[in-house]
């Protein structure tokens, strides 16, 4: 069954021209506007979105969503519709010509709630966003309302909008750009990327076929379908197939994209092309670059917007999750008083790292994939040659290598110590997910730490019945809400966390490890605490390193 786009509907404009201010504004409804304007909801901030259509995505786009994406998901509530719904994977095939190289196995950590990664169409998880948006009361979501001018002051942005029913202008504190990577936002803002556009062209096709491939990813290196060139291919539900061919630098774009070009090239891959229905297709540009800074006084940039990578390792949806996810509680913080704008700072400092980290990666991809010089490509070929009996050779062949959470180890929100560099856990790292058991029933931490407060894990100095650790979670600052008691059954904790007896650590909101204490007293706890929400930092700190 095809999936069928909704229309949302459109709201009027204010009358007289003119809407009341507002505090917080997202521009572009895509999949992280949703997602912050989701999460700010969530913690109780009135948003408006604003977006010049008025439906989800067409076609898949991001489809390869990692762990660390899906456990931010769960925590809006969306765990179990896209598990439901969603293709797990964890393993992958490197072919040279039509003759597989080698297979991967991709997954650590296994003992998780949820797989190393998951294909699921965007439009699907933007649909629910919606839904999930609508029912906390505090998004307003203002579809076909086009942002045409901006002007920008010290304490606020005054924007212009236009509708099919007429135009206002709007107020706003702050101004959020989660318009994509054409952004107008940007663009108004006469604000130059970074970085580089590699000369090549790819075109993305997805199509509706019944196959027998696995559900993993296949890769191939100038196989007889598509010689001196490159393919990857991935399935995803309803009978879905994303594949991805390179095209080379010379292709026309509105020429690949015809139909009748684009089924002669499948027909060349899967022979028959009767059962094979062309659902959408794109051409798109390698590029590794980024925006200098992703906050400009009251306009910050979010994912798309402030940055673009490749698709190869699904580090373009999955990095800009992760800027929603670490803006979203920063935000919140500076809005109900607790913190102030310095905390802010710490969003450009760290999503740049974030983003220097993807592109790093990225380009690396790129360079692989596609030689810019014949050097380049004697190296690529000997490697590959080597990759079908050596193991060393193997990990040297990179078809993109897949999206992992950054660890923000020169975050200067973490509290530095003598631990800071011997725990198995890094400062700066999220929290890994692990089962214990509470009253005798298996639950997953991640569900217990992180989301509108900071959360502190101390560990007891004994044992339980069994001889297992126990550890308790608690909401910091510590309030009358209970804590909770749980048990290591498993024999986990030491790997993942490595917290000591009688030891502490306090996680962000977000979930990222900020402190790491023994037997900490109560003057250190609220240090780290505080250190966290950026009370000791001076304003023009270095935000991009």
């Amino acid at each position: 069954m095809s999936y069928q786009r909704p229309n949302f509907t459109i709201p009027p404009p204010p009358k007289n021209g003119k809407d009341q201010d507002h505090l917080v504004t997202i521009v572009g409804a895509g999949l992280v506007g949703l997602i912050l304007a989701l999460d700010l909801g969530l913690r109780g901030v009135r948003v408006v979105v604003l977006d010049e259509d008025d439906s989800v995505a067409d076609g898949s786009r991001a489809i390869v969503f990692a762990r660390r994406s899906l456990e931010i998901l769960s925590r809006l509530g969306l765990g179990n519709r896209l598990m439901a719904k969603g293709i797990a994977w964890e393993t992958s095939t490197i072919y040279l010509n039509d003759t597989p190289l080698f297979c991967n196995t991709i997954g650590e950590n296994n003992k998780s709630e949820y797989p190393v990664f998951l294909n699921l169409q965007q439009y699907y998880i933007e649909e629910w966003l919606v839904e999930a948006c609508m029912a906390t009361g505090y998004v307003d979501l203002r579809w076909r309302h086009k942002v045409v001018e901006i002007k920008q002051a010290d304490n606020y942005v005054d924007l212009s909008i236009e509708t099919p029913n007429g135009n206002y202008a709007l107020r706003t504190n702050w101004l959020l750009a989660c318009d994509g990577a054409k952004s107008f936002i940007r663009r108004a803002l006469n604000l130059p990327f970074i970085g580089q556009v590699f000369q090549d062209r790819f075109l993305i096709v997805d199509i509706r076929m019944k196959s027998s491939l696995p559900a993993e990813r296949h890769f191939w290196f100038s196989p007889s379908f598509h010689p001196d060139r490159s393919v990857l291919i991935h399935k995803q539900p309803d009978d879905i197939w994303r594949v991805d061919f390179q095209l080379g630098w010379q292709a026309n774009p509105e020429v690949e994209r015809q139909e009748e070009r684009v089924l002669a090239r499948l027909k060349c891959m899967f022979g028959d092309t009767a059962n094979i229905e062309v659902v959408w297709s794109s051409v798109y540009t390698f590029q590794c670059r980024r925006l200098e800074n992703f906050i400009h006084n009251n306009i910050i940039f979010v994912g798309d917007s402030a940055h673009q990578v490749s698709p190869f390792g699904g580090r373009g949806g999955n990095g800009g999750i992760q800027d929603a996810d670490n803006l979203a509680w920063k935000l919140t913080a500076i809005l109900s008083g607790i913190s102030d704008t310095r905390l802010l700072e710490t969003y450009n400092h760290e999503r740049c790292t974030a983003a220097d980290e993807n592109i790093l990666h990225s380009t690396r991809s790129a360079e692989f994939i596609t030689p810019k010089s014949q050097g380049a490509l004697v190296y690529r070929n000997a490697v590959l040659a080597l990759a079908r009996t050596s193991e060393f050779a193997r990990k040297m062949v990179n078809s993109g290598r897949l999206s992992t959470p950054t660890i923000l180890k020169s975050s200067p929100l973490n509290y530095i110590n003598d631990l800071s560099e011997k725990a198995p856990l890094p400062l700066g790292a999220p929290a890994p997910d692990m089962p214990l058991q509470r009253n005798g029933v298996t639950v997953w931490i991640l569900r217990h730490i992180g989301g509108n407060n900071f959360t502190l894990m101390t560990r007891s100095s004994s044992l339980n019945e069994q001889g297992r650790a126990k550890i308790t979670l608690s909401t910091y600052p510590l309030t009358q809400n209970p804590s909770i008691e749980l048990i290591d059954s498993e024999n986990l904790l030491n790997n993942r966390y490595g917290i000591f007896p009688g030891g502490a650590m306090l996680f962000r909101p977000d979930q990222h490890l900020c402190a790491h204490l023994t037997n900490p007293t109560p003057a250190a706890l609220e240090l780290a605490y505080t250190t966290a929400l950026g009370k000791y930092l001076s304003k023009g700190i270095q935000t991009c390193i």
